[in-house]
């Protein structure tokens, strides 16, 4: 064998093993491997969506373009894969005396894709074009094996995204919950929240790390995002936690540590940057009027604060600064809808809306 043919053949087994690597990383392997080919095909096809998309104000357009992308790019990554196999075995054919390189490239696409008009006329061609298909038809039932499993995790997110919407309004609002939860149920319903929510920010974590094109997987109604309901359930708790005047429920804490973590962890599998040491000096994007925008409207809803808004202040803004980068990354990211601070604060009462009676039947019985 030439030299040339042994680089040729070196280069192509590299590429396919790369390509079942990348496959291996991106859909099997249970934890953030931040694969690189995955990386470049979503950020190469995400620079296309925001070049589409940039011309677009109105926001609702926007979303139903960037619904697109993650479903997108998950079909782009297994043809690049296949792409990337089908050079690796021409480099092979080619290396093995398959001649000239259009024939070698006619036996590699005819053994990838299992089409059979090509065979290759040399020793131990069939052997490779026999791996080639099996390596071809791996990568096929790997994605069609791995869509059930992204999907169900897809609806176990928005499950409670959902039914955050019912008490949180849409975009969902701390302010909302807090006084919807105050005037309906009592606030010692808020343990119950907390556990939920710690529960839904450890399978975020696991999914979105594992299985990272569910960060891009939006939901069904351009109002609604996993992010800004995550930010809301945050910013919940910090106000209870720090403005309340009820009994202090350690539960809380722990949603709060929960959705700290998780937030960090996913920005860090897309490589964003953000601070993971903030101080009490470090601003969030959340200033002291604000804060006490938000409070003026608890307080006129009958909930019970404490009386040191200074001391407030502080606490609140301890808790939201180790997760007001990370989110404000993901926002980015996902292209997320306004949070609830940028819009109208109001209180659960001013949101309600009598439900429309149900139209009465005109004529006879249905039968």
């Amino acid at each position: 064998m030439q030299p040339l043919d042994l680089i040729a053949l070196l280069a192509g087994i590299f590429l396919i093993l790369r390509a079942i690597l990348s496959a291996i990383r991106t859909f099997v392997l249970p934890r953030a491997a931040n694969d690189g080919i995955a990386r470049i095909v979503f950020r190469s096809v995400r620079r296309v969506f925001d070049l589409a998309a940039s011309p677009i104000d109105e926001y609702k357009r926007r979303d139903s373009l960037m619904a697109y992308f993650g479903p997108l790019a998950l079909v782009v990554l297994p043809v690049v894969w296949l792409a990337m196999v089908g050079a690796g075995y021409t480099l092979i054919f080619w290396a093995i005396g398959i001649r000239p390189l259009g024939q070698a490239v006619t036996d590699s696409g005819a053994s990838l894709l299992t089409l059979g008009f090509a065979h290759p006329e040399t020793p131990a061609g069939d052997v490779i074009a026999f791996s080639e298909a099996v390596i071809g038809l791996g990568m096929v039932a790997l994605l069609i094996a791995y869509l059930p499993t992204i999907y169900a995790a897809f609806s176990r997110r928005e499950l409670l995204v959902r039914l955050l919407e019912t008490r949180a309004e849409s975009p969902p609002s701390p302010i909302v919950l807090v006084t919807r939860l105050y005037r309906l149920q009592g606030l010692d319903q808020l343990h119950g929240l907390w556990e939920r929510w710690e529960q839904w920010f450890a399978e975020l974590e696991e999914t979105h790390t594992s299985l990272t094109v569910l960060v891009h997987f939006r939901s069904q109604r351009p109002e609604l995002s996993w992010v800004n309901a995550a930010g809301a359930i945050l910013d919940a708790g910090a106000l209870v936690r720090s403005s309340v005047a009820i009994p202090i429920d350690a539960q809380a804490d722990l949603m709060i540590r929960a959705g700290c973590i998780a937030l960090r962890r996913i920005t860090g599998a897309f490589h964003l940057p953000f601070d993971p040491s903030p101080t009490a000096e470090t601003p969030t994007r959340i200033d002291r009027a604000t804060f006490d925008a938000a409070l003026d409207v608890l307080a006129s809803s009958g909930v019970p604060l404490t009386a040191d808004r200074e001391a407030a202040w502080r606490d609140f803004h301890a808790w939201r600064v180790y997760y007001d980068e990370a989110l404000q990354r993901l926002e980015r990211l996902t292209v997320a809808p306004p949070p609830w601070w940028i819009l109208p604060m109001r209180s659960a009462p001013a949101t309600d809306k009598p439900l429309e009676p149900a139209p009465q039947p005109t004529g006879g019985p249905v039968a």
